[in-house]
């Protein structure tokens, strides 16, 4: 606990002392949108593709910027410190990105839980809250939630969710090592653990079940959509009426959630804007470490 109230302070005093991380690349300019969701960062995790949310963090502008969950890995910092400069990049990108008038709201999830104790705080221009209320360009209120309370696991049985962690781990270990080797010959990056969740049967419908228990709360609460994370599995759908978005991870799918100018949204797949170069360079990163 205590370790989490040091992180806490040191993201603070990291948006006066820590200088901006320097972009490089000139001939991208910004895409340029209304909100943008990002969660399941899991920074703190060699498993964690820091290069390509920077890279995704320094060519998009908004005017709002929703942290939707697993931005630290809690549970792992605590099993194993782990802090590259690349994630700590991250903060600071997202620290001046607050400087600069973005407004920066976290929500916090199951694996940075500590947070929690913060609610209705702000940290260097970040905001932390435990749900959110979006309306959209068009009128509609999307409700904004990491989606762990909707995971009967996590709130059945956390020492099983804390098995399944490891185990998932393991995987990303495996397909940072397959992907290596994929880096080596040319080819581009591939996840093996969103393989291998899209040919499990009881993966498939325990996403299903977690997409209607959501959608349906949305609806109680009076939203037309909602916004979450914590499954790692990018998705945007009409579930009986209500809008259902999952803005996905940037451990796996590199994804966000847009909204256009419009309100139109829409699922970005950041790989798809990524130089060729870019995409590789992780997983050869990962490795060396």
């Amino acid at each position: 606990m205590q370790r989490d109230d040091a992180f806490l302070r040191a993201w603070r005093d990291t948006a006066t002392q820590a200088p901006d991380p320097e972009d490089d690349d000139r001939q991208r300019p910004p895409l340029q949108f209304r909100t943008l969701w990002i969660s399941d960062l899991h920074l703190g995790t060699p498993g964690c593709q820091a290069r390509a949310l920077l890279d995704f963090l320094k060519h998009t502008e908004c005017e709002t910027l929703f942290l939707v969950g697993d931005i630290i890995d809690g549970w792992q910092l605590k099993r194993h410190w782990y802090w590259p400069q690349a994630h700590n990049d991250v903060i600071q990108k997202l620290l001046r990105k607050a400087r600069k008038g973005t407004r920066v709201i976290f929500i916090p999830g199951n694996h940075d839980e500590f947070a929690r104790k913060y609610l209705n705080h702000n940290f260097g221009g970040i905001d932390v809250a435990d749900e959110w209320i979006h309306e959209t360009a068009d009128g509609r209120k999307l409700w904004i939630i990491h989606g762990d309370l909707f995971d009967g696991v996590i709130q059945c049985a956390k020492w099983l969710a804390y098995v399944g962690d490891s185990l998932y781990e393991f995987t990303l270990k495996l397909n940072r090592h397959l992907n290596s080797m994929r880096a080596r010959m040319g080819l581009p990056y591939w996840s093996l653990s969103k393989y291998l969740k899209g040919k499990v049967k009881r993966a498939v419908s325990y996403v299903g079940d977690f997409e209607n228990a959501v959608a349906r709360e949305a609806r109680k609460r009076g939203a037309q959509g909602v916004v979450c994370g914590h499954i790692h599995h990018a998705e945007m759908r009409d579930i009986d009426g209500i809008l259902y978005c999952n803005d996905g991870d940037w451990v796996e799918s590199l994804t966000a959630l847009a909204e256009h100018a419009d309100g139109t949204l829409e699922i970005i797949d950041w790989a798809q804007y990524m130089p060729v170069a870019s995409k590789a360079a992780p997983a050869r990163e990962v490795v060396a470490a």
